[in-house]
C-alpha cells in the first residue's frame, strides 16, 4: 500500500503545479509514479479528484476541498515535527509579519498584546499592506493572505474562510432599486476594489460585469463610499460586519451568493524558527470555529 501522507503531498504538488510531469519533477518522481499515488489516493477515496483530459487538468469539487483539507494535515504534520526538534527553544527575537491592511487593523493588531504576553521574548514587526509581498526577498517571517494562493513555493497553514457580501445603503437602494440577481449589478453603481479586476464580481456559479464610479486598492475606503450612499460595495465581511450590525449596509441577497475565500498563513520553505511557530500555534487558536465578525449578522435584504 502506498504511503497516505506521501499521497496527500503528490496530490498537493499535482493541483498547485497543474501537471503530473511538473509535480514528478518537483518531487523527484516519475510521472508514473505520480500517477499510481493519485490513483490509490482516489480508489481509497472511492472519488475522482481531478479531471484529467490531453489539454489539462481540474479539480473536481471533492478534489478541491480535499486539497485544502491536505493543506491543513500537511502543515500540521511539518509543525509538530518543527515543534518537536525546537520544544527546548524559547520563542524569541523579531518576528516580521505581513498582513492585508484592514484586516490586520480588525483582526491581528488586537491580538497582539496577547501574543506578547504569553511571548514575551518576542517583538513583532508587523507590516499592513494590500499588496502582494515576496517573503524572501523582503524577509518577512510570515505573512497572512485572503483568497486563492499562486505561489506554490510557500507553506501554507489554512485559518479561516472569508465570505464576501454584496452591500449599500438604504438610501442609495430607495433612489435606485434593490437588485434581484448577479444581472441587475450592470445597472448599478458598484464600487471597485482595484487590487482584483474591479470589472467583474464572482458568484458560485458565474461572474458579471460591474462598473462604478469609484476604485480604490482599501476596502474600508469602499465602504465609506457605500456608507455614504455613493453605490453597492462587494466586500469581505470583516470589513462590513460593522456596518451591517449598526443598520448603516444592508446586505443584498441575489439568489446566489459570492465564492468562499480562504484565509491563509503563508511561510517560506525549510525550518521554521520557533517564534514563527509560536504566533501560528497563537493565531490558530484564535480562528477556531465561526469567525467572530460572521457571527450575529441580520439576515440579508431580498427584493420582494
Amino acid at each position: 500500500m502506498l504511503d497516505r501522507v506521501t499521497g496527500m503531498q503528490v496530490f498537493v504538488s499535482v493541483a498547485t503545479l497543474g501537471s503530473f510531469a511538473a509535480a514528478g519533477r518537483a518531487m523527484g518522481l516519475s510521472q508514473t509514479g505520480v500517477t499510481k499515488h493519485v490513483s490509490a489516493l482516489e480508489t481509497r477515496l472511492g472519488t475522482r479528484l481531478i479531471h484529467r483530459t490531453t489539454r489539462r487538468l481540474t479539480l473536481t469539487e471533492t478534489g478541491r476541498a480535499y486539497l485544502e483539507a491536505c493543506e491543513g494535515i500537511l502543515a500540521d504534520i511539518a509543525e509538530a515535527d518543527s515543534l518537536a526538534g525546537e520544544s527546548a527553544v524559547e520563542a524569541r527575537g523579531t518576528l516580521r509579519l505581513n498582513v492585508p491592511l484592514s484586516f490586520g487593523v480588525r483582526e491581528i493588531a488586537p491580538l497582539l498584546p496577547a501574543f506578547s504576553a504569553e511571548h514575551p521574548a518576542v517583538s513583532v514587526d508587523l507590516g499592513l499592506n494590500d499588496r502582494r509581498v515576496d517573503l524572501i526577498e523582503e524577509g518577512w517571517d510570515l505573512a497572512i493572505r485572503i483568497g486563492q494562493l499562486s505561489d506554490s513555493s510557500l507553506i501554507a497553514r489554512h485559518l479561516a474562510p472569508c465570505r464576501l457580501a454584496i452591500c449599500a445603503a438604504l438610501s442609495y437602494l430607495d433612489r435606485h432599486g434593490i437588485p434581484r440577481r448577479p444581472e441587475d449589478l450592470a445597472r448599478h453603481n458598484c464600487l471597485g476594489y482595484s487590487i482584483v479586476d474591479p470589472s467583474r464580481w464572482r458568484f458560485e456559479t458565474r461572474s458579471v460585469s460591474v462598473a462604478g464610479n469609484l476604485r480604490a486598492s482599501n476596502g474600508d475606503a469602499l465602504v465609506t463610499a457605500a456608507i455614504a450612499g455613493q453605490g453597492i460595495v462587494y466586500q469581505p465581511t470583516f470589513i462590513v460586519a460593522e456596518a451591517l450590525r449598526a443598520g448603516t449596509l444592508v446586505e443584498i441577497d441575489l439568489g446566489e451568493r459570492p465564492p468562499l475565500m480562504p484565509i491563509h498563513a503563508l511561510m517560506p520553505p525549510g525550518r521554521r524558527p520557533a517564534k514563527t511557530q509560536a504566533f501560528l500555534a497563537f493565531v490558530a487558536r484564535r480562528f477556531e470555529g465561526e469567525p467572530a465578525w460572521d457571527r450575529d449578522l441580520p439576515p440579508p435584504l431580498r427584493a420582494i
